[in-house]
């Protein structure tokens, strides 16, 4: 296909990695020794920087954002130049993959998203672009990538991300966004040979798509399954699991994989058969706890409580301390979901200094 074809040497992340400045995420999401923990935030770039919400401003909302790749690009390097995390996340959104499979979404201030057309027969699954068809639409992300990639000068590594197939199809069922996800619920439930028809083409799509954002310049990616924890144990390792792995298993021979469940403690030991090189922890989950299941040479992500940085600088920084300790090495160091948008970014600085100056 073309556009793999006009960058091919983008696929050997070996050579992205040996001129980074700054390698330390990436030595320790590969399990290496390293000095300190690296740090970074899940939605760093975002409304806790005044440089954010100045380029917002300008614009008619949050997708216009994400679609626009030079604007999408300056916000991705903005945490690197003003926080100095230890790694970039290139700025768009987990519902992209509905939107090059075919099924448009709104962003409403305030209320998140809404898809005006929902997922409920088998004649809507049959309708959805999936794998390299839907990918190939997503051209603003990749060129994104590469923006950020260049203007990031290889002082850090970029992260490229994708919803996990469950918490994809949720959207989709469901409509919006919701305390319960009923409706997708219900839908596998009632409806399990079409779930799986659906989860299967996200699945395909998220793995060209992820291939795709390596083939631009991102070194690591992660998985988020923001709504893992609304299933139960049973049909969590129906419904997610299985997928999950298979995009594990297609990218890890390329690139690093993070695997990050939301309230998922119960799939830890799924996520420990899988070829990820980092699990990511929510704020509920002990360190103890995983290095349980998983044993102590994974690599852990998180879990620091975001609702922690509404404290002082001062506090902060003691409880970051702490988490540092309760976690001991192969540990990145990050929060246990995405930053607050009303977090004081004081607050922010300290947990990051704190990490810096850390030492092993």
């Amino acid at each position: 296909w073309f556009f793999v074809c006009l960058r091919p040497e983008k696929n050997d992340v070996s050579n992205l990695i040996s001129v980074l400045k700054n390698d330390l995420f990436l030595r320790a999401a590969r399990g290496e020794t390293v000095e300190r923990p690296p740090v970074w935030m899940m939605r760093q770039a975002g409304r806790i920087l005044p440089e954010y919400r100045a380029v917002r401003s300008r614009l008619s909302g949050f997708i216009e954002l994400c679609t626009t790749p030079e604007l999408a690009a300056e916000v991705t390097v903005q945490p690197v130049d003003l926080l100095g995390v230890d790694a970039a996340i290139i700025f768009s959104d987990i519902l992209v993959i509905p939107e090059a499979m075919g099924l448009r979404y709104e962003m409403e201030e305030k209320k998140g998203p809404i898809f005006p057309k929902t997922v409920q027969t088998k004649a809507d699954i049959e309708a959805l672009l999936a794998g390299d068809n839907a990918a190939e639409q997503l051209e603003y992300v990749y060129r994104a990538v590469e923006i950020a990639s260049k203007n990031l000068g290889n002082r850090v590594p970029l992260i490229g991300f994708a919803g996990a197939p469950w918490t994809i199809l949720a959207y989709m069922v469901q409509g919006s966004g919701s305390k319960t996800f009923d409706r997708a619920r219900r839908f596998l439930y009632a409806e399990p040979v079409l779930a799986h028809a659906l989860l299967q083409k996200i699945t395909e799509t998220t793995i060209a798509y992820l291939k795709l954002k390596v083939a631009s310049g991102c070194h690591l990616v992660q998985l988020f399954d923001s709504w893992a924890g609304i299933l139960s144990p049973d049909l969590y390792r129906t419904f997610s699991s299985r997928y999950i792995s298979q995009i594990v298993e297609a990218l890890a021979p390329i690139v690093p994989v993070t695997v990050f469940a939301k309230g998922a403690f119960f799939a830890l030991a799924d996520f420990d058969a899988m070829p990820c090189s980092v699990i990511g922890l929510d704020w509920n989950t002990s360190p103890a706890f995983a290095r349980s299941i998983v044993g102590n040479k994974r690599v852990l992500q998180g879990n620091f409580d975001p609702a922690a940085l509404y404290g002082t600088p001062e506090q902060v920084a003691d409880q970051t301390e702490a988490m540092l300790q309760q976690f001991g090495r192969r540990h990145i160091a990050n929060l246990g979901h995405g930053v607050y948008p009303d977090t004081p970014l004081e607050s922010v600085k300290a947990f990051i200094e704190t990490v810096k100056v850390h030492r092993y």
